[in-house]
Order: structure tokens, then sequence, then C-alpha cells
């Protein structure tokens, strides 16, 4: 399982490169909300993460990862996220940990239908 993500192309700013990987990879389709934060992975900062609240307008059927490589969709409460993320990609668990400290991740900003949190895709 993963969440959501990629590099930025060229003359991309963070949160466009947000939303475009979003609709890539989970065909999830959204209004940019604000920045929850900026995680930094070495010394040299060369690798940040970037997580923003997505507040969800539409929801494709077949998306472009979904057809070529079979992705699906699911979404998790943070705290099951959490603990599926632990196994798979425990960086990304960290980050909602934080967030989740940070009091951040309940603000009460909707990033899925229901209010649930970001989606995950598997592939």
């Amino acid at each position: 399982w993963i969440v959501p993500g990629g590099g930025l192309e060229p003359e991309e700013e963070p949160g466009g490169a947000a939303v475009r990987e979003v609709f890539e990879e989970a065909g999830v389709k959204g209004k940019l909300g604000r920045l929850l934060g900026v995680f930094e992975q070495n010394q040299d900062r060369k690798h940040r993460t970037y997580v923003y609240v997505l507040t969800v307008t539409e929801l494709l059927e077949d998306w472009e990862d979904s057809l070529s490589i079979g992705r699906k969709r699911e979404w998790f409460k943070i705290e099951d996220a959490i603990k599926v993320l632990q196994c798979h990609k425990p960086v990304h668990a960290e980050y909602l940990e934080k967030l989740k400290l940070d009091g951040s991740a309940t603000n009460g900003n909707s990033v899925a239908p229901q209010s649930q949190p970001a989606p995950e895709s598997a592939p």
C-alpha cells in the first residue's frame, strides 16, 4: 500500500505536484487545501515530502494507474492507515503519526469523503 506521491516536474510547485499525483495514482480530483507539514528524510535536505489537505470533488471509476497497472483505491481512518503503512511504508506512517500528534490531521478539514484521510493506492 502507498500514499499517492512523486517527484516534481520541471517548473512545478509542490502543491501542483500533489494534485497531479493524487489524480494519476488514485483517480481523485480535488481542491488543494492547506499545507499540513514538510518532512525531510536526510541530513542533506535533498528529499522533502509535502503533506496537504485535499478536499475531494470527484472520484474517477477508471484512471491512468487503474487501467495500466491495476491499481485500486481504498480509504482509511488515520489510525488504520498508520497501522497499514507501518508494514509497507514506515516513513509515511511516521508522517501521519507526527501530524496526528500535532493535532493537524484532525482539524476538521475534509481530506476525503466523509472526512476520512487521504487515499491509499495498491499496485
